[in-house]
């Protein structure tokens, strides 16, 4: 594994943290569930400890420190407009995560929403009026079963996952777009997973609407983000109704008038997080700094070599959604015959300090429709992944299986599913 880079692409915070295995033994933790959540960058970190001292009210204080916060939090606005390619006209709103994001546009698409059965349950279960389309063994034959579902009665959406939660393969956003924009409907891309580890330009790509998380992008405090057009956003009731969404509140008999403010504070009411703001611009400044070239050839070098590492163990099988997907991000699924998945990513984190997660991910359908309804593990790389992560994960799930499998042939170990 030559190939893959000797040391983090970049300063993860808490990277080497020593954690105590269950015989007493320290080791040096590892962090392969990248997808989850993702560690803090040292950058992140360190602009938050800067912004800190001033924290006071946003947009509703006349002294200084309410008056730093603002610009701070405004600042922060235009980072992401600028990360995301997005038009002039477009807007941002911070919201608490990717989840919260999609539910916020799924009370503004004026009529049906289409998605893929593959979704990760956040961008399958907000739609009000979804139709679901069965994904096929093939990207191809999947873009022609969207294209037919789209053509056959009028639909407002298309909302699709950038990259999938559970397999890693990136759609092709640019054709998905051109094939709603052919048919009258826009499009919503679920970027959680897709935004770590590649550029997207909403403006280049074609993409109405974009949603994603600080937590999977280096900046776990709490914010999320939803950047697109705004006219659906301006004439919608938010969904979260309080102070500073309005322009103006009176009460007339027994009624109260609202006018409500424009996007984006018609959909930020309350006091709003500054904290998780200013983390997603920092870890978007950081990403620009470093460079989406790098990121991916980080990635792809790690990705090889675990899948290759994998493939060298009996009894895996990597999940995969179809043979003809041009691309993945840095996350690999998989089963082994005659191992419980929750059993042997308990015995990864016990025995040997290395956290990968496992289960269903949140994609109960998608998990069926590989053939993993049982559940599986999820292997996930970041930044600060290295060859000696990779390498000690693939020797640590070879002798775990080879443990847990006697352990079940002698009758000392029951499933854990």
């Amino acid at each position: 594994m030559t190939t893959v880079l000797q040391r983090p692409i970049a300063s993860v915070h808490g990277r080497d943290q020593q954690v105590t295995c269950a015989d007493g033994r320290t080791t040096r933790s590892i962090d392969l569930d990248y997808a989850a959540s993702a560690p803090a960058l040292d950058a992140v970190v360190e602009r938050v400890r800067e912004v800190l001292p001033h924290c006071a009210s946003v947009h509703r204080g006349a002294g200084h420190k309410s008056q730093v916060c603002t610009r701070e939090y405004e600042s922060a606005r235009n980072t992401v407009h600028r990360f995301c390619g997005a038009d002039p006209d477009d807007v941002v709103v911070f919201t608490r995560n990717t989840t919260d994001a999609l539910n916020l546009l799924a009370g503004c698409v004026p009529g049906d929403t289409v998605v893929l059965d593959i979704e990760h349950h956040a961008n399958l279960l907000p739609w009000r009026n979804r139709r679901v389309v069965r994904s096929a063994d093939s990207v191809e034959e999947t873009l022609t079963r969207l294209g037919d579902e789209l053509a056959s009665r009028p639909a407002a959406l298309l909302a699709v996952t950038g990259a999938s939660n559970v397999t890693g393969e990136i759609l092709p956003l640019d054709r998905l777009a051109d094939l709603a924009h052919r048919h009258g409907a826009r499009i919503l891309v679920d970027g959680a997973q897709l935004v770590p580890h590649r550029a997207v330009d909403i403006t280049a790509a074609g993409i109405d609407y974009l949603a994603f998380s600080g937590h999977k992008l280096y900046a776990p405090f709490g914010a999320g983000v939803l950047v697109g057009r705004r006219d659906w956003l301006d004439v919608a009731e938010p969904y979260l109704a309080g102070g500073g969404a309005t322009r103006h509140v009176s009460v007339l008999g027994a009624s109260v008038d609202i006018d409500w403010a424009p996007s984006p504070a018609r959909h930020e009411a309350g006091t709003p997080n500054l904290l998780g703001a200013v983390a997603i611009a920092a870890a978007c400044d950081e990403i620009g700094a470093i460079g989406h070239g790098a990121i991916a050839a980080h990635d792809h070098e790690c990705t090889d070599a675990l899948l290759g590492g994998l493939a060298a163990l009996a009894g895996v099988s990597v999940l995969r959604l179809w043979s003809d997907s041009a691309d993945i991000v840095g996350i690999v699924s998989f089963t082994v015959d005659g191992v419980d998945a929750g059993a042997l990513a308990t015995a990864l984190a016990d025995d040997h300090g290395i956290a990968v997660r496992a289960g269903k991910f949140c994609a109960h359908p998608l998990l069926s429709r590989v053939g993993a309804a049982d559940g599986a593990v999820r292997a996930s790389i970041g930044l600060g992944t290295t060859a000696d992560d990779v390498d000690r994960f693939v020797e640590a799930v070879r002798v775990t299986c080879l443990s847990l499998r006697d352990r079940v042939t002698t009758g000392s170990l029951a499933s854990a599913s």
